[in-house]
C-alpha cells in the first residue's frame, strides 16, 4: 500500500503568514503551493519552493480564483478564456521559482472555491484541464474522485490523482461539506488519524449521514492553516507507516 501525504503551503502574503510551511515539509511527500491569487507573494514563493526542494518534497501548483480578500473560497462565475489564462499564469509564476531553486512543478491542484465548483461545474472545470494541457500535458491534476475535473482531465489525456482529505467532512453525495456548515472541519485529531488510515488501508470514509463513501485516494490532505496541523500531520503520517502503508509522492 502506497500513498502520497499532501498539504497546502505558501499561503501567507506580506507581513501575513499562515501556518508552519517550514514544519510541514518535514513531514509531507508533496506541496500544494499557492500561486499568488488566493494567497502567496513572490517572496513566499521563492521561499517555499526552495525549502521544498531542499527536503525533497515535491511541488505541485495550488491554483485559484483572483481573489486575495476572500482567499479564493468565493465562487467567480469566470469567462472560461480568462480562467484558462488565469490557470496558466499561475503554474507559469510557481514554475519559475521551482525552477531557480532546482525543481519544477509536478502537478496541479485547484484551491478553495475553484476545487468545489470544478467538481460539477463543466465550463471551469474545462478551463483548468485546458489550461493544463496547454502549459504542459505531462502534470497530473489531483481532485476529488469522480469530479467533472477529473472525468474531462481523463478525456484529454492527462494523468488524474484522486485524493481524499483527512479533516474535513464528507457529504453523502461524496462532495466536502461546505465550510459554511459546522463541523465541516475535523479537529479532534485521534479521529482524523483513524479516518486516514482508513481511507489509505480500506478505501473508505463515513459521511456525515454514516453513509459509507468509497474513495481509493492515491493522495491524502492535511490542512496546513488549521490548528495543531504540523503534529496532526505527523502522527498521521506515523499512523500510516505503523498500518503498513508507505508514504511517498504520487509524481
Amino acid at each position: 500500500m502506497v500513498i502520497d501525504l499532501n498539504s497546502d503551503l505558501g499561503e501567507g502574503f506580506g507581513a501575513w503568514f499562515s501556518g508552519d510551511d517550514e514544519a510541514l515539509l518535514n513531514v509531507v511527500t508533496s506541496a500544494n503551493v499557492a500561486c499568488g491569487f488566493h494567497a502567496g507573494d513572490p517572496s513566499v514563493l521563492r521561499r517555499v519552493t526552495e525549502q521544498a526542494t531542499e527536503r525533497g518534497v515535491v511541488i505541485g501548483a495550488q491554483v485559484g480564483y483572483r481573489d486575495l480578500a476572500g482567499f479564493g473560497r468565493r465562487f467567480i462565475d469566470m469567462d472560461p478564456h480568462e480562467l484558462v489564462n488565469d490557470v496558466i499564469y499561475q503554474i507559469a509564476a510557481l514554475d519559475g521559482f521551482a525552477r531557480i531553486a532546482g525543481s519544477k512543478v509536478r502537478y496541479v491542484k485547484p484551491h478553495g472555491a475553484l476545487y468545489n465548483a470544478v467538481v460539477t461545474h463543466e465550463e471551469q472545470a474545462a478551463a483548468v484541464v485546458e489550461a493544463v494541457r496547454r502549459y504542459d500535458p505531462g502534470l497530473p491534476l489531483l481532485g476529488l474522485p469522480e469530479s467533472e475535473l477529473l472525468r474531462q482531465a481523463e478525456d484529454a489525456g492527462l494523468s488524474t490523482v484522486p485524493e481524499s482529505f483527512a479533516d474535513r467532512a464528507y457529504g453523502p453525495d461524496g462532495k466536502l461539506v461546505s465550510r459554511r456548515e459546522p463541523g465541516a472541519v475535523l479537529h479532534e485529531p485521534d479521529e482524523v488519524v483513524k479516518r486516514s488510515v482508513r481511507m489509505a488501508t480500506d478505501g473508505t470514509v463515513t459521511a456525515i449521514d454514516e453513509t459509507v463513501l468509497t474513495v481509493r485516494p492515491r493522495s491524502l490532505c492535511v490542512h496546513g492553516d488549521t490548528t495543531g496541523a504540523v503534529e496532526l500531520a505527523r502522527r498521521v503520517r506515523e499512523a500510516l507507516a505503523e498500518a503498513g502503508v508507505e508514504v511517498r509522492p504520487f509524481a
